[in-house]
């Protein structure tokens, strides 16, 4: 399929993402049925915005696994204007506040506190510009230094298959999911990355490869830790480290705050949230 007009990137970015969202809860869904005795439902959300021309979006959900406390895997395609006091924040939004964005956001919290949680993001956005943004990361409550390894070794042979920059990618990671209040890192980073805008073609490329990439990774980690006995103790400090997950979504994470200011469902914006999280 050759891409010309922004209409027709769109159109392919919208298919492709609707692909991968069911992918990857399915991938989830096998998975819990390999390690549970009663299957496992979906539980599916679907949303418009209060102008339905203005797109919406899809949830869909795993709760109560085996593997899976809870798990959201979220698709939207969303237009309409900015409020003039969000533009300035958006690149290419200032002028007019005009918009259009579509992403998949995964994020999964597991039964058991030795598998870490996990987090995929891709989006395109366009407004007078456009450019594609997202990342991969994990925040494991008990380190583990061959799991960090691995973890990251995927990551850098994802980044050098598609000719980009690794360590800058990780680097930008690690500055973003940094809980400035408490001073310490939400996790142990992965890649992340923002306003990709030079070669559409290479960079669709690059975020199809990510999804993939998540998919093959999350059950490698799985399936590594998914047998292996927890106490009490560990049950507590991965419900503890819940909390600073919600502490990060809720006060800096910049998807939370565009779902908010582009109209997005309130419901699944949200479903990052942990089941349960505790504060000490």
């Amino acid at each position: 399929m050759k891409i010309y007009t922004t209409a027709d990137k769109k159109r392919a970015v919208d298919s492709w993402f609707d692909y991968l969202q069911n992918q990857i809860i399915s991938q989830f869904l096998n998975l819990e049925k390999k390690f549970s005795k009663s299957p496992r439902k979906i539980f599916v959300h679907e949303w418009k915005k209060d102008n339905p021309k203005n797109g919406g979006g899809k949830s869909m959900i795993i709760k109560n696994g085996n593997i899976f406390e809870k798990v959201g895997v979220n698709k939207s395609t969303v237009s309409g204007i900015f409020e003039k006091k969000f533009r300035k924040n958006i690149l290419g939004a200032s002028k007019n506040g005009k918009y259009w964005a579509s992403g998949v956001s995964v994020v999964a919290h597991m039964q058991n506190p030795h598998i870490p949680a996990l987090h995929f993001n891709t989006r395109f956005i366009v407004t007078s510009k456009e450019w594609f943004g997202g990342g991969i990361d994990a925040t494991p409550c008990i380190q583990d230094k061959k799991e960090a390894e691995f973890f990251h070794k995927k990551l850098k042979l994802l980044c050098i298959k598609n000719k980009k920059n690794y360590k800058k990618y990780k680097n930008w990671c690690e500055k973003y999911f940094f809980l400035e209040h408490r001073n310490e890192p939400r996790g142990i980073g992965g890649i992340f990355f923002d306003y990709e805008k030079k070669n559409w073609v290479k960079n669709f490329h690059f975020v199809r490869d990510a999804g993939l990439t998540f998919i093959e990774l999350s059950k490698e980690l799985i399936l590594k830790k998914i047998k292996k006995s927890w106490t009490k103790l560990e049950k507590e400090k991965q419900l503890l480290k819940r909390g600073r997950y919600v502490e990060f979504n809720l006060l800096y994470d910049r998807g939370t705050k565009f779902g908010l200011n582009s109209g997005g469902n309130i419901k699944s914006i949200l479903m990052s949230l942990p089941p349960e999280a505790k504060w000490d």
